[in-house]
């Protein structure tokens, strides 16, 4: 009867129809209630792999699907009153007053059921029930078949879709399936562009407010969710959850075609298009389909390098690389600040590392998988068997145009691009382009001189560790590679096969215009000056031209004696 009656009071202040309006509390009761679901939301983001990653915040249509979880208790959704823009006779928000409600006494201001452990107040006993979890940690609703629990029958519900597979709500534009509406909501403005959370620092504009609030942590620096285990500190509780899965070994996403696991379902769908050999990215300026990181091949061409230091202003094309970067100036040590544990730990000894890299160097050390053949170890069984294909001769990954066979895959690729004449690889300073990034380090010696492999012996310099091993055996004399023919012994097996040309007659190098035939590349490169007339070796002293430098040697004894 007394809500009657104040329900009365307020209508006859109004000259339009009365609507439902909620209280200051009620407010603070249905963000609680948003906050429990979007962090359940994000649980199940993180279970469900792909699709709920992109959207890790339902809406409130999300919400609603549950009715029969709140029938007796919901509130009346925010926005669902549409006289709320307008300010009635007993709001005051200019004295800070909270509105007068039925459900409060108009003395106190106090909520008919307010929480003893925090003060939440709330105007119904069942919404004080559903709250008290959070802090008791009860989690009533189980499910029967992983066993994880929900405060809400609604998140138990929605759950159960991970393991039927359901997918109830579809895009009509391309067809994809979510698990609740509110995704739906987030998947559609993929197609329309809206991105309505937008960063009030860099202007960037996100799809969810999830999206927004993880970039915010970019410009705070914030990573309130670490590990308990090395330390590391990340921007997102799903980020957490697949890094644990470094120190746990654990794999949930196996191939269905050969059972090789992955710690995330991206990972898997990349490694799914090695056994499809679908490539569905294709550069637009060299052409080359590519299976994975069309963006970061992007940046080889453009140069870009989007990850910028913020203490000497060094641009990097990875985030990785800026993060390695960024402990010169920190003089970050193999352990962190807040809880001393090691950035990257071996989980064998305990000894810690400041990059993974120098982490996979040192695990070297144990190595349980040892060759019975060469005695050689091994950390991985990956390598090991990679290892062992050496000694049986098996090259499983074969070119599908030469026929070719390789021990690995990743050599199988690189050998393609040499069909595919892909050089994504291009040096800044003389635009040579090579197939492997390795290369492309290494020819930037030349231009920058640096030969970091130094002869024990002589001191000459090289640029490559395998030429100072070639080196190495001109002083030790060492010719291991002998002509079956006449016995003569060689430094490299290279120069072995362009012998074996001098008793085969075999002269693979033809002038293309007149024909004549040589054993070598560069004979012929010399060759070809007689028909071009280039004599690139000039005497310094008279200035005369030659074809061949060891001409210009012969002709400068002419010079000997006079004054130079």
């Amino acid at each position: 009867r007394t809500k009657s009656k104040c329900e009365s009071e307020d209508i006859t202040r109004l000259p339009f129809t009365a609507v439902p309006v909620k209280s200051e509390d009620d407010e603070e009761e249905a963000q609680w209630s948003r906050d429990a679901c979007c962090s359940t939301g994000q649980m199940e983001a993180e279970d469900g792999g792909e699709e709920q990653a992109r959207n890790p915040e339902p809406s409130s249509e999300a919400e609603t699907e549950d009715s029969d979880d709140w029938d007796e208790t919901r509130e009346v959704q925010s926005g669902s009153n549409p006289l709320s823009d307008v300010p009635l006779s007993h709001d005051r928000p200019d004295m800070g007053e909270k509105p007068a409600s039925c459900s409060k006494t108009k003395n106190t201001g106090k909520s008919t059921f307010p929480c003893s452990l925090c003060g939440t107040g709330f105007t119904r006993k069942g919404n004080l029930t559903k709250h008290m979890r959070v802090h008791t940690g009860e989690k009533p609703f189980v499910c029967s078949l992983c066993g994880k629990g929900f405060t809400r029958k609604g998140d138990l519900k929605r759950h159960m879709r991970i393991h039927t597979g359901e997918k109830p709500f579809v895009c009509s534009l391309c067809g994809k399936g979510f698990t609740t509406s509110g995704y739906l909501n987030g998947h559609m403005r993929i197609h329309t562009g809206e991105k309505p959370f937008v960063c009030s620092l860099c202007g960037k504009g996100f799809t969810t407010s999830g999206h927004l609030n993880g970039h915010m942590r970019i410009h705070t620096g914030e990573k309130p969710f670490v590990c308990s285990v090395c330390g590391t500190g990340f921007t997102e509780k799903g980020t957490l959850k697949i890094h644990m899965r470094i120190h746990t070994g654990e794999k949930p996403f196996p191939c269905s075609l050969c059972g090789k696991g992955f710690t995330t379902k991206g990972n898997l769908n990349e490694h799914m298009r090695i056994h499809t050999g679908e490539k569905p990215f294709v550069c637009s300026l060299c052409g080359f389909t590519i299976s994975g990181h069309l963006k970061r091949h992007m940046r080889t061409h453009t140069g870009e390098k989007p990850f910028v230091c913020s203490r000497c202003g060094k641009g990097f094309t990875e985030t990785g690389h800026l993060s390695d970067h960024m402990r010169t100036h920190t003089g970050e040590k193999p352990s962190t600040k807040n809880t001393g544990k090691s950035t990257f730990p071996c989980l064998l000894c305990g000894k810690g590392f400041t990059r993974k890299g120098a982490l996979r160097i040192h695990m070297r050390i144990h190595t349980p998988f040892d060759c019975s053949l060469c005695g050689k170890g091994f950390t991985t069984s990956g390598h090991f068997n990679g290892h062992m294909r050496i000694h049986t001769g098996e090259k499983p990954f074969i070119c599908s145009l030469c026929g070719k066979g390789f021990t690995q895959k990743g050599n199988l690729n690189k050998h393609m691009r040499t069909h595919t004449g892909e050089k994504s690889f291009v040096c800044s300073l003389c635009g040579k382009g090579f197939i492997e990034k390795g290369s492309l380090k290494i020819h930037m010696r030349i231009h920058t001189g640096e030969k970091p492999f130094p002869c024990s012996l002589c001191g000459k310099g090289f640029i490559e560790k395998g030429n100072l091993n070639k080196h190495m055996k001109i002083h030790i004399g060492e010719k291991p590679f002998i002509c079956s023919l006449c016995g003569k012994g060689f430094v490299e097996k290279g120069n072995l096969n362009k012998h074996m040309r001098t008793h085969t007659g075999v002269k693979p190098f033809v002038c293309s215009l007149c024909g004549k035939g040589f054993i070598m590349s560069g004979h012929l490169k010399r060759h070809m000056r007689t028909h071009t007339g280039e004599k690139p070796s000039v005497c310094s002293v008279c200035g005369k031209g030659f074809t061949q430098k060891g001409n210009l040697k012969r002709h400068m004894i002419t010079h000997v004696g006079e004054n130079l």
